[in-house]
Formats: structure tokens, C-alpha cells, sequence
């Protein structure tokens, strides 16, 4: 899973702080200075507690917590937000196992890693579920294309 770790635009104090927090293992203060980022919907914010809640850094692992967050990161285009969930339904971690919505959530993603999953989960679905998906995709971008603004690129994998 991916974190975001620097970023430009509004808030980037509290990003860039909770970012060299985060980085010395300072776990309370990123949370701290990232969560009321989050709740007032900076997606770079969102992405980076969905990603505390799924490991566990500061906080009890919560797989549920780190979905919603994930997906309030997703709604406003962050890729590596997208990409996330797209993990999350492919295991099942907070989410019943679901390869059709994994497969729309790497679709939806486009990165080239989503792409490679995208590719490996569609291998376990039946034609009809990927044309399912494949629908699925193309409906949220639709609805959200346009809506959601660049996603950041300063990141961390695990």
C-alpha cells in the first residue's frame, strides 16, 4: 500500500510536518497533524490515515477505519487512494473479498502497479465479471471525471 508523504497546495504545513513526523516514527504527531486535514476533505490527508488505520502506525489497525478514509481519498481522484481500495477488496481487509469491485478500483486507479493487479485479479474472474467491471469502471469515471482535481506524486511505498 502507498502513503503520501509531501504535497503542494493548502495545508501544506501540516502535510510536510505530519510527513517528517511520520518519518521519524513520530506516529502521534503525524496523526495529529494530519486528521483535521482529513476531516476537512484534503485528500492527501485522507490517503495517509486511511494508510495509519491499515497498518496499524499510532493507532489500533482498524481495516474498516482505513476504508472509509481510503475511499474519501478515492472520491476526489487520488490514484494511490484508488489503488488502495483496489487492494483492499482484492484481500478483503474491511470489505468482503470482492474481485469485481478490486478489479474497478485498479481500473479506476490506472497506475502502472494497479494495471499489473488489475491484470493478475481479472485472472480469477469469470468474462462475465470483468465486463461487469470493466462497466463499473467506466460508469464511476463518468460520474467523476472532471470532479476530482491531480492527485499529488510524493510518496512512500511499503
Amino acid at each position: 500500500m502507498s502513503l503520501l508523504l509531501s504535497a503542494s497546495g493548502l495545508a501544506l504545513g501540516g502535510i510536510d510536518e505530519g510527513a517528517a513526523a511520520y518519518k521519524r516514527g513520530d506516529y502521534g504527531t503525524a496523526l495529529r497533524e494530519w486528521r483535521p486535514l482529513a476531516e476537512e476533505g484534503e485528500a492527501d490527508a485522507q490517503l495517509n490515515l486511511g494508510f495509519m488505520y491499515d497498518n496499524g502506525y499510532g493507532i489500533p489497525q482498524d481495516y474498516k477505519e482505513a476504508i472509509t478514509w481510503y475511499r474519501r481519498a478515492a472520491e476526489q481522484g487520488n490514484k494511490r487512494a484508488q489503488y488502495n481500495l483496489g487492494l483492499m477488496y482484492d484481500i478483503g481487509h474491511g470489505v468482503l473479498q470482492n474481485k469485481v469491485q478490486a478489479y474497478m478500483w485498479y481500473d479506476i486507479a490506472g497506475v502502472p502497479l494497479a494495471v499489473n493487479y488489475r491484470e493478475y485479479v481479472a485472472r480469477e474472474m469469470t468474462p462475465e465479471q470483468v465486463i461487469d467491471a470493466q462497466r463499473l469502471a467506466s460508469e464511476w469515471m463518468g460520474k467523476h471525471m472532471g470532479q476530482a482535481g491531480e492527485t499529488r506524486t510524493h510518496m512512500a511505498t511499503r
